[in-house]
């Protein structure tokens, strides 16, 4: 019997039985196996991908739906993977479109590559915003003092919760509650008993990911990246939003080296919603 053509394989959704498989096809297009993320990915989003008749995927994605769970306000696509023998064969523009269609009417998000960009562009998504990575061994320096920060607790929750929810522009709590289990370090920056800002930095290969990145201010994202680099004897990587050009010139002073950019692209909405100037970094460029 001859095998099927990729193109008329159904899609599925995916779980977390498929983190391996997710993983290998990370590890064939030269990507790192990021189990780690994988995992929080499939179980706090939605995965979508095609079985390979031989063994594996053809290919996959992640979405990640925020705000009311019925009728969610955004929606962030990531890991979208075509496998190099099934590469440029209209796979991935055909998962695209089937998720796009499942999502309805609610709008989209997602960072795109240069070399991904043309086909969502293709796809009706348009780039609204830029995101700079920066990876390397942090060196502490060039912060004011006076910025109080410390581990989070059980306690400091709720008012995360409010506090992502009001700067990112809509409700995270399935992915925000996960981070104490997911990350290393969880901490909150504090002024009068007040929460002005927090970060997480969660294991990713041989690096640290900073992210979420919420401040107040630029000194106290300072101040988050400072504690969380001081405890870690790992490289940091993060993805700035380019228009806090005074964090990225700060980060890259202090050791953090360019890596990339990636376009932030929308469908359905002109722009991402919430604060911009208190949102630094994503939890992840695949998760918003």
């Amino acid at each position: 019997m001859p095998t099927p053509s990729p193109a008329t394989l159904p899609i599925r959704r995916l779980t977390l039985r498929d983190l391996a498989s997710c993983a290998d096809l990370s590890e064939n297009r030269g990507w790192p196996r990021e189990e780690h993320k994988w995992g929080l990915l499939l179980t706090a989003g939605q995965g979508y991908g095609i079985d390979d008749p031989d063994g594996g995927l053809v290919s996959a994605c992640v979405v990640t739906r925020y705000g009311p769970h019925e009728h969610p306000d955004l929606a962030a696509i990531g890991m979208v993977l075509v496998a190099e023998r099934h590469a440029r064969q209209g796979i991935g523009r055909r998962l695209m479109r089937h998720v796009i269609s499942a999502q309805d009417t609610t709008p989209l998000t997602l960072h795109a590559t240069p070399g991904g960009r043309p086909l969502y562009e293709e796809l009706g998504f348009k780039a609204t915003g830029r995101a700079e990575m920066l990876r390397g061994h942090f060196t502490p320096g060039g912060v004011e003092p006076g910025i109080a920060t410390r581990p989070a607790t059980a306690d400091d929750l709720s008012a995360i919760l409010r506090l992502d929810e009001e700067v990112f522009g809509s409700d995270r709590t399935p992915v925000i509650t996960r981070l104490p289990a997911f990350a290393d370090q969880l901490r909150v920056a504090e002024e009068n008993g007040r929460i002005t800002g927090y970060a997480a930095a969660w294991p990713n290969m041989d690096t640290h990911v900073v992210g979420p990145l919420i401040a107040e201010d630029t000194r106290t994202a300072q101040a988050l990246i400072t504690s969380l680099a001081a405890r870690t004897d790992r490289p940091l990587r993060t993805d700035i939003d380019v228009r806090h050009e005074e964090l990225l010139a700060w980060a890259k002073e202090r050791g953090l080296a360019p890596v990339a950019f990636n376009a932030v692209m929308t469908y359905g909405i002109d722009g991402l919603p919430g604060d911009w100037k208190r949102r630094f970094a994503p939890l992840t460029v695949a998760a918003g």
